[in-house]
């Protein structure tokens, strides 16, 4: 019992804790954003720019493939019309949130947690503790705010694509007229529901940004072992940052959709 509590649990608390930790340093730092923000600039750059394409290329698919099943499903019962309504729900609200963190993680997230254990093992980081260079304020504050400032951005992106996606499917697929479609989209997006989908939809890429951007950091700056260590921190911050966007999207479902 006492070897199970010392392999899994412990290790596992003080993963926990450190990140926790960490975060909070990170928040404590927040009074240098000003002058971090070319840094702040050049994360949100490589999270939002450097990421389009994929991102682009998963919305547009994804809302076809959304659009073509439903649209089939409900040809049944002769409500094809209606998925406008549909995907606009599930884009906005779930699916490109979930989706776009999940690029994220396993992009970005990865770089950045190899990149920090990287410098860890190099001693790079105990390098800027000598010259008292906070490594929390240099490398883990510009990482986790640049970051989860652009995941809500991407996911209305990802969600306008997805929808776009859905109404050329829908069009020539389906035979649904585009203009109701679109119709239906601006009424579901302009009703107080719909607003609600929208803002629980960046709420929920903002707290997944910051957990994926925090875990990546603090999984890097635990790194240790050499260049077998850093790829089992890439490893570990993709597996963690998955299961954290999982575990928090339900949380934030169950609250706000009672």
């Amino acid at each position: 019992m006492i070897r199970l509590y010392r392999k899994t649990i412990e290790p596992l608390l003080y993963a926990i804790g450190y990140t926790v930790l960490l975060l909070f340093r990170a928040i404590g730092q927040s009074h240098q954003l000003y002058f971090k923000r070319r840094e702040i600039l050049e994360q949100m750059f490589i999270a939002g720019v450097g990421s389009l394409f994929v991102v682009s290329i998963v919305s547009v698919f994804t809302g076809m493939i959304l659009g073509l099943n439903t649209g089939l499903g409900l040809r049944d019962f002769g409500a094809e019309g209606q998925i406008g309504l549909l995907l606009t729900i599930t884009l906005t609200r779930e699916m490109s949130p979930f989706m776009t963190s999940l690029i994220l993680a396993a992009s970005v997230g990865s770089a950045m947690a190899a990149e920090i254990g990287t410098m860890k093992v190099s001693e790079e980081i105990d390098a800027l503790e000598v010259m008292s260079i906070s490594p929390i304020r240099y490398l883990v504050m510009p990482r986790i705010v640049g970051f989860s400032l652009m995941v809500p951005v991407l996911c209305v992106y990802s969600a306008a694509l997805g929808i776009l996606g859905g109404g050329i499917v829908g069009h020539f697929q389906l035979g649904i007229d585009i203009i109701s479609y679109f119709q239906d989209v601006y009424y579901r997006i302009s009703s107080v529901p719909g607003l609600k989908d929208l803002y629980v939809g960046l709420l929920k890429g903002y707290v997944f940004g910051l957990s994926i951007a925090t875990i990546s950091c603090s999984q890097g700056l635990r790194t240790e072992g050499g260049a077998i260590g850093v790829g089992q921190t890439t490893r570990k911050a993709v597996v963690t940052s998955f299961l954290m966007v999982i575990f928090s999207g339900y949380v934030l479902t169950a609250l706000f959709y009672k």
